[in-house]
C-alpha cells in the first residue's frame, strides 16, 4: 500500500532508507533503525532455533525451512532422534533434549553457541500436540494434578525455560526476535474438556506481553502466533470438521503459520512487540455459523 498524501506532506510521507526522521521535541530516529523497517526481510547470517521440530508435518519445520530460505543459520530440536533426520533434509543442526528439564535446556543452550554461536532468533514451538503425547482432555473436574502440570510445562514452562536461556545474548548484542506459539484456545476462545491446554497458551501470551516490555529496549522484540485450527499429521477427525466449519471452509497449513512466523523473525518486523497474531481462517471474528 502506497501513501496517497500529497508530498509536501511531512506526516505522511515515508521517509527514505538512510535518512533520518525529525520527530517532535527534537530527536532523531536513528538512519539504521529506518534501514532495519524498511530494507529487508532477509537473515542472512543470524542463528536461529527452532525447538519442538521433529514431524515433517508439522509448524516447527515448517517454520525452520522459511528461516534457511531466509539465510538463516537454523538450530532444530526436539525430544527424539528424529530431530537429526529433519535436520539433513533441511541444512540444518538437530539436537535432541527434553525442554520441559532445565539443566537439559542449558546443555542445549551451550551446545548451539559452540556450534553456530549465539542464537538471536528463538521460535518457541515446542509443546504443541502429538499422536505420541496427546492433549489431555478432561473436564476440570476430573483433570489430576499431573496432567495439568504436564500440559502447562510443556507448553509454557518451555517457552519460558528457553526464553530465559536466550534473551541475555541477544540483549548484549543489541538485536533478537522471540516468537511463541500460542493457540486460539486460551487466549481467544475455549472448548469443554480443554483447560489446562488453554490456560497454557494464555499464559504463553502473558508471557510474551511481560517478555517484550522488559527487551524492548535492547532491540529485541517478541510475539506470539495463534493458530486456529491446523492440518498436521496430529489432527484429528474431529479437529478437521472444525477446519472445515472456519469461514475460509478449511483448516489452515503449518506453511501458513510459518509464514507468519517468519515475518516476525525478520527485520522487517522490527516496529511489532507484545503483539499475538492470529492464524485461524477468520474463525475467532466470526459471530455466527454460517456454512
Amino acid at each position: 500500500m502506497g501513501f496517497d498524501a500529497p508530498p509536501d506532506d511531512p506526516q505522511r510521507t515515508a521517509p527514505a532508507a538512510g535518512a533520518s526522521l525529525d520527530v517532535p521535541g527534537g530527536a532523531d530516529v536513528p538512519d539504521a533503525a529506518l534501514d532495519e523497517a524498511l530494507v529487508t526481510s532477509r537473515l542472512d547470517g543470524r542463528v536461529a532455533l527452532v525447538t519442538g521440530a521433529g514431524s515433517p508435518d508439522g509448524i516447527g519445520y515448517a517454520t525452520a525451512r522459511r528461516l534457511v530460505a531466509l539465510g538463516a543459520r537454523v538450530a532444530i530440536v526436539s525430544t527424539t532422534r528424529r530431530i537429526h533426520d529433519r535436520a539433513a533434509e533441511l541444512g540444518a543442526t538437530g539436537f535432541v533434549a527434553d525442554l520441559t528439564d532445565e539443566a537439559e535446556v542449558g546443555a542445549l543452550a551451550d551446545a548451539i553457541a559452540d556450534s553456530l554461536g549465539d542464537v538471536q532468533v528463538l521460535v518457541n514451538n515446542a509443546g504443541l500436540a502429538s499422536r505420541t503425547s496427546p492433549e489431555v482432555l478432561r473436564p476440570v473436574a476430573q483433570l489430576t494434578y499431573d496432567e495439568w502440570r504436564a500440559e502447562i510445562d510443556r507448553n509454557l514452562s518451555t517457552a519460558f525455560l528457553c526464553s530465559r536461556a536466550f534473551v541475555g545474548g541477544m540483549a548484549e548484542s543489541g538485536w533478537g526476535r522471540i516468537v511463541n506459539l500460542s493457540a486460539t484456545a486460551g487466549p481467544v476462545n475455549a472448548l469443554p474438556t480443554e483447560a489446562a491446554y488453554a490456560a497454557a497458551k494464555a499464559g504463553v501470551l502473558g508471557l510474551t506481553r511481560a517478555l517484550a516490555m522488559e527487551l524492548v529496549a535492547d532491540g529485541v522484540t517478541v510475539n506470539a502466533v495463534a493458530p486456529g485450527t491446523i492440518y498436521t499429521a496430529a489432527s484429528t477427525v474431529t479437529e478437521l470438521k472444525q477446519g472445515l466449519g472456519t469461514p475460509i471452509g478449511r483448516p489452515g497449513a503449518p506453511d501458513e503459520v510459518a509464514a507468519a512466523i517468519a515475518f516476525l523473525c525478520s527485520p522487517a518486523a522490527s516496529y511489532i512487540t507484545g503483539q499475538m497474531l492470529v492464524v485461524d481462517g477468520g474463525n475467532s471474528v466470526r459471530e455466527a455459523q454460517f456454512r
